[in-house]
């Protein structure tokens, strides 16, 4: 009796993701806009984001300590700040919760690039 090939495919898929995890960060790159470039680089526990479209610059870190999370978020126009801001946690986000942010901050910044 030969067996479909779908049900092997759908294990070979889930093993694969169970075990190296799902990167959310690569479809947040993968999203980019034409014209933004986009750098996710991890930090320790945390994560950097610096998005560049001509002279603006955002920048997003994510510093994850045993004890509390700080979050910094940046925006500049050339050499003038538009935002420059920072929240602090007092515990320590998971790498679901910084992916998750990363990924929010990325797309935030993309829609508000294209509405420009």
């Amino acid at each position: 009796m030969r067996l479909p090939r779908r049900p092997v495919v759908g294990c070979v898929l889930v093993l694969a993701v169970g075990l190296f995890g799902v990167q959310p960060v690569r479809a947040a790159e993968a999203l980019t806009a034409e014209n933004l470039r986009i750098e996710i680089t991890k930090k320790g526990l945390g994560k950097e984001v610096v998005i560049t479209q001509g002279k603006r610059e955002w920048f997003l870190m994510v510093e994850v300590t045993p004890e509390n999370t700080v979050v910094i978020r940046q925006e500049k126009d050339g050499d003038r700040y538009l935002v420059d801001e920072s929240e602090t946690h007092d515990r320590p986000l998971t790498s679901g919760e910084v992916d998750a942010a990363v990924v929010d901050y990325v797309n935030s910044v993309k829609a508000r690039a294209e509405r420009k």
